[in-house]
């Protein structure tokens, strides 16, 4: 008769022997989810033993090389290199690539893309990795989202070579590095001083997307087909399966949120049998979900009351935004019982500030049959706003346009002048831009008058000048606003769905 002890040793016994049964299966093949016509049997793949070519140079198989790429199309000569890792295996596979820093400002996809690469032993590897920790060198460098000429890189993929420099770049990098790619992952986090809790953004309208996001274990998946011009949208176009990967803040390392992220990575790399890995109960599920964003609806300090991945109920307080003059106060409450998937830190908001996105999970059948659907369709729906920033579920009111006329008062009249490309600053303009479109000669006509305009205040100055100073003080300054006690003010937030990204 054998004892409780052995009884248990021999069923742990079973479940590791069924494990590494399961292990060697996936070994053998490709999941066959991620098959199919837009998927890794049509992809770029890897021949055994062979070299990988990419930049003229061959990295042989089961080695690890850094490349420098020179793009003449950022800065000519004096251009800054971009940094290339490439982990090559020994044995057939895909080719997966990893991008970060699209954003200059958004650091931690560069710790992931850093951590893979180099926890990757290429000789126990099938396939190849390409990883580029930071594709916006000259942002990274600066602190800065945008490219040197203030444009938003992930507004101008797939690119053009007769562009502006920021759709030169991106034709360089697509051409030459993510034409190469079986799958892509970019990496990016909240901006405008926003965190997200880890988790992916794909077009789950595409099988071979919907069926490459459930490879990342247990994460957030959201649906977005991204805003045009995005490098994972531009990537689905081409038929390459591709998801944006959310997670942190910028401008800083947020060390769980790297954590989570390289923990996906690894369970992708091992569900594509290119790395895999032991796992006792094998990979943990994804988790869908319907999202939408709570907005302020006043102006002033925002103060929250919850944490970044929290459970939250129906009307619950999420935080308050108080007018630091008049003393009033909003509060701002949960629409519905769900998770904070994404929230602004405490700062001054303007109103119709994105504060704080809630997620309510759905199945994958229920998320893909919505996504599929489309806006309005689904049961309960709400509307869906304008595309936002990828890199974040982003705010759709805020974008690089807006950032750079808040700190530059002439980006208006830059906007009015007559185009000389299709890749002028016109062509991110939507509808919430402050600045309108005209026509070339209505611009030319602008233009002249400002000419004016400068003119007349040169001749004019002097004489201004005399009369200000002659002008009397007046007896009072006048108030615009009234002094009131506290007032607290409770009003339904404003709910919105993420559009969002990158």
């Amino acid at each position: 008769m054998r004892t409780p002890q052995a009884c248990l040793l021999a069923l742990l016994m079973a479940m590791v022997g069924g494990a590494a049964a399961n292990e060697t299966k996936l070994t053998e093949s490709p999941p066959a989810a991620l098959l199919g016509p837009a998927g890794f049997e049509s992809a770029p793949a890897t021949v055994a033993g062979e070299p990988f070519e990419l930049l003229g140079q061959l990295i042989p198989a089961g080695e690890r090389k850094q490349l420098n790429w020179q793009i003449e199309a950022a800065m000519g000569a004096v251009a800054i290199p971009t940094p290339i890792l490439v982990a090559h295996g020994q044995r057939p596979g895909p080719v997966l690539c990893l991008t970060g820093a699209v954003h200059g400002d958004e650091l931690n996809g560069v710790e992931v893309v850093r951590r893979i690469l180099f926890d990757i032993k290429p000789a126990d590897l099938s396939g190849t990795v390409i990883g580029v920790p930071i594709v916006n060198a000259s942002g990274y460098l600066r602190g800065s989202r945008y490219l040197p000429d203030r444009r938003d890189l992930n507004r101008f993929f797939p690119g053009s070579s007769n562009g502006s420099l920021a759709s030169r770049f991106a034709k360089a990098v697509f051409d030459t590095i993510i034409t190469r790619c079986s799958a892509l992952v970019d990496m990016h986090t909240g901006s405008f001083q926003r965190i997200n809790l880890p988790q992916l953004r794909a077009d789950l309208t595409v099988k071979s997307v919907a069926d490459f996001s459930r490879q990342f274990g247990a994460i957030a998946v959201l649906h977005g087909a991204g805003p045009k011009g995005s490098l994972r949208r531009a990537a689905t176009d081409v038929g390459i399966p591709a998801v944006t990967l959310e997670a942190g803040e910028a401008s800083r390392f947020n060390k769980s949120s790297v954590d989570a992220s390289v923990e996906a990575i690894q369970s992708l790399l091992n569900r594509m049998s290119m790395a895999p890995r032991f796992r006792l109960f094998g990979e943990p599920q994804p988790a869908f979900y319907d999202s939408v964003w709570v907005r302020a609806n006043s102006g002033g300090i925002l103060f929250s009351q919850v944490e970044l991945g929290e459970l939250v109920k129906k009307d619950q307080i999420l935080g308050t935004v108080t007018d630091p003059i008049r003393n009033d106060q909003t509060i701002l409450t949960a629409p519905f019982t769900g998770r904070i998937l994404g929230m602004a830190v405490n700062q001054v908001v303007m109103p119709g500030f994105a504060a704080y996105h809630i997620g309510s999970q759905a199945s994958e059948e229920e998320a893909i049959a919505d996504a599929i659907a489309g806006p309005g369709k689904e049961a309960n729906a709400k509307p869906e706003p304008p595309p936002g920033d990828d890199g974040d579920p982003a705010d759709p009111g805020i974008d690089s346009d807006s950032v750079e006329m808040l700190n530059d008062p002439m980006a208006p009249l830059e906007k009015l002048k007559p185009a000389k490309d299709e890749d002028t600053d016109l062509s991110d303009l939507d509808s919430s831009d402050l600045s309108p479109q005209v026509s070339t000669e209505d611009a030319q006509s602008l233009e002249t008058m400002e000419l004016t305009m400068i003119e007349v205040s040169a001749t004019r100055l002097p004489e201004m000048s005399e009369a200000t100073k002659a002008r009397p003080e007046p007896e009072t300054p006048l108030l615009h606003h009234s002094f009131e006690t506290t007032r607290t003010k409770e009003r339904p937030a404003e709910e919105t769905t993420a559009a969002e990204e990158e």
